[in-house]
């Protein structure tokens, strides 16, 4: 059994239609991310960024895993997997997957404006005036531009014990996300499965499938196997 620390981003979850954080002309789901990311957006106009996250909310009731996440699951059979994940979409527990490290927040959660520990659970539209029981206005618990990225330790106390680690649907453009394959021993094999795998850091140590999540996760599973074999002659 190996310990298979996996990153994932938005081409992990785009299969199922979610839509990737920001396309080439920087806004998401059409809107400026200044405007609906960012603590500045929020005091500027908080209507609008609930009504924004409220679509966002809706949406995923819409979507479901597809067959990457579910292989991600399946990989526990045989493996410890502990995944690290940008989305802030709940996919990968839905289909199923124990262990999971959200870094940007989660969609299905919300939390006092003051008070980052009051947390609560949140599966339909949240307006002005939804307040915790400290009486203060509650905000979507996600981490936008310019906050700190507060389960980061977690995240990066997981790689360092990482004996595989797999990277699906991210260019390791977004800090501080992408430090983490830093992390791993000089040793540790990292596999990064991204449709644009020529924006991968070339290492000795990364091995870049460039394809899509759902055809990626296939190699990947047949070049796991033939390493574990190795491992064992």
């Amino acid at each position: 059994m190996k310990k298979i620390v996996v990153l994932t981003g938005a081409g992990m979850s785009a299969e199922s239609g979610i839509s990737t954080f920001r396309d080439a002309n920087g806004l998401w789901e059409n809107h400026d991310i200044m405007d609906v990311a960012t603590p500045e957006g929020w005091k500027k106009n908080p209507r609008l960024v609930l009504d924004f996250y409220n679509q966002r909310r809706r949406q995923l009731k819409s979507v479901k895993p597809n067959s990457a996440h579910f292989y991600l699951k399946q990989l526990e059979a045989e493996h410890e997997v502990s995944i690290i994940t940008q989305n802030v979409d709940n996919l990968h527990e839905r289909a199923g997957s124990s262990r999971v490290i959200h870094l940007h927040g989660e969609l299905n959660k919300v939390r006092s404006e003051e008070n980052e520990q009051l947390i609560y659970d949140w599966s339909e539209d949240l307006v002005v005036g939804d307040t915790g029981v400290d009486g203060v206005q509650l905000r979507p618990h996600i981490v936008w531009f310019g906050e700190m990225v507060p389960m980061m330790d977690e995240a990066v106390a997981e790689t360092l014990t990482a004996d595989i680690m797999l990277v699906i649907g991210t260019s390791l453009q977004v800090y501080p996300a992408a430090s983490l394959i830093d992390y791993v021993a000089a040793t540790t094999p990292i596999y990064v499965i991204d449709p644009h795998g020529n924006a991968i850091p070339r290492k000795s140590s990364i091995h870049v499938i460039p394809k899509r999540a759902t055809d990626g996760v296939k190699d990947f599973d047949l070049q796991l196997r033939e390493r574990l074999r190795g491992d064992m002659v």
